[in-house]
């Protein structure tokens, strides 16, 4: 059952989708759950929808945790589990009741990443768990799950990440110790291209032990003649093994040390070549060099020129952003850093865009939110971009830096709207963990200055 995206949904469908999003935007999390339920019940591949009602689900049962669900979902979890291997879809559907009734539940979990493996969705199975993971940091069963899960995806580096998490919490466990190693080798085999077929063993184990030594080398180099000497041996590791991603890898990694910026480009280029394939992850390190070049060039330049060439940067920057997002329009990353782009730029209704989609990446959400309150309020829309605000701190618990930026910018709009002691308890909010953080200190001396 392959997924399909939002553009591919009948007309009706779409219209309750757009909904439901636009219901999700405002914060209406009832509504955005009855409009993605409704597209999923008639059409179960869309990810999309299943991912944006999973991620209300997940956020109502972090407000408040859902009691005896174990018990209130004991039948549903056993007719589900009857119907796996004899109707995927109704398999499916019931553990989608299961998570609406709680998408933390461990049970509930196991049960639906079996029946979406049943309908050929495995990607439902990733998404739903990764989400779940916000409830669940600390469950060293949940994140022996996802990294099994992971595996089974093609993505034993997340998996690695997940059972370095385990060995985190139990220290002395082996077992967790060993699953650790065992998804590192699989990381460095798919890394080196170990999944070709027409690798033997020898070779692969060869493989490990070179990506372990690169990594050694890299991390031992003292100078410009050591660099030098690397990249000489690199080249001609490449020259006897021209499929070897390991090698072309480091060789641009060692170019980028040398500060050889054209060199490490053109390396990444050969990589992309020999793998046969683009890659978005090469894409992303050649921008990045590309954006080092411009600032060893602004550092080397005599000060007539630093404004040419700060100016040239910051065009590439943004053209590289526009670039991207065209060519993933799905990945709402690249759609939060053309937002950026566009804020810096002064491009408020734009960057507005952007931001009201890379909300609805979990991992962005926060500061989607923060920069559709400047936006907003760059506008004059005040209102509007408190509303951003206040949703967004209402899904923060300790105050780290990004809640301190959003509780101080609904302190300076409080300000704004003549409402001075709602400001100044915005401001105490944060004085009281940090006296540190920008003027916050002046504002509540100069409040209470005010009140002797």
């Amino acid at each position: 059952m392959a997924a399909i995206s939002p553009e591919q949904l009948p007309r009706k469908l779409k219209e309750s989708f757009d909904k439901g999003s636009v219901a999700l935007d405002r914060g209406n999390i009832d509504y955005a759950t009855n409009f993605f339920s409704q597209v999923l019940a008639m059409e179960p591949r869309c990810l999309a929808a299943r991912k944006n009602l999973r991620f209300v689900q997940v956020k109502r049962a972090l407000a408040k945790k859902p009691s005896l669900s174990s018990v209130k979902g004991a039948f549903t979890l056993m007719g589900g589990q009857g119907k796996l291997g004899k109707d995927p879809k109704a398999a499916l559907a019931a553990a989608e009741k299961l998570m609406e009734l709680d998408p933390t539940n461990l049970s509930f979990l196991k049960f639906y990443v079996d029946a979406a493996n049943g309908a050929d969705l495995p990607e439902a199975a990733v998404m739903t768990l990764e989400l779940a993971r916000a409830a669940l940091p600390k469950d060293v069963d949940f994140l022996n799950l996802l990294a099994q899960v992971y595996i089974a995806n093609g993505n034993p580096g997340a998996a690695k990440e997940c059972y370095a998490a385990v060995c985190k919490l139990r220290p002395n466990d082996q077992a967790a110790i060993k699953r650790l190693k065992d998804a590192a080798a699989l990381d460095t085999m798919k890394a080196g291209n170990w999944e070709d077929t027409k690798s033997d063993y020898r070779t692969k184990l060869k493989d490990q032990k070179v990506a372990a030594r690169l990594e050694q080398e890299h991390r031992t180099v003292q100078g410009s003649g050591d660099v030098n000497a690397l990249i000489a041996a690199r080249l001609a590791d490449i020259e006897r093994e021209p499929l070897n991603m390991n090698f072309r890898r480091a060789l641009a990694d060692l170019y980028l040390k040398a500060a050889r910026f054209d060199d490490a480009l053109s390396a990444l280029d050969e990589a992309e070549k020999a793998a046969g394939r683009t890659d978005p992850q090469i894409e992303k390190m050649k921008s990045a060099i590309k954006v080092k070049k411009f600032d060893s060039q602004i550092a080397a330049a005599a000060d007539a020129e630093k404004a040419a060439l700060e100016e040239a940067k910051a065009q590439f920057i943004f053209e590289d952003a526009l670039d991207m997002a065209k060519r993933y329009p799905n990945d709402l990353q690249c759609r939060y850093e053309l937002g950026v782009q566009y804020f810096s730029r002064g491009q408020f209704t734009e960057a507005i865009e952007e931001f009201q989609l890379s909300q609805r990446n979990p991992q962005r959400r926060i500061r989607s939110l923060y920069y559709l309150a400047r936006c907003f309020t760059q506008m004059g829309q005040i209102d509007l971009g408190f509303d951003q605000l206040k949703k967004a701190k209402g899904e923060l618990t300790s105050m780290d830096d990004d809640k301190k930026d959003i509780v101080y910018e609904m302190g300076l709009l409080a300000e704004q709207m003549g409402r001075t002691d709602e400001a100044v308890g915005y401001y105490k909010e944060i004085y009281e963990v940090d006296i540190t953080y920008r003027d916050v200190a002046k504002k509540i001396q100069a409040a209470y200055s005010k009140k002797a």
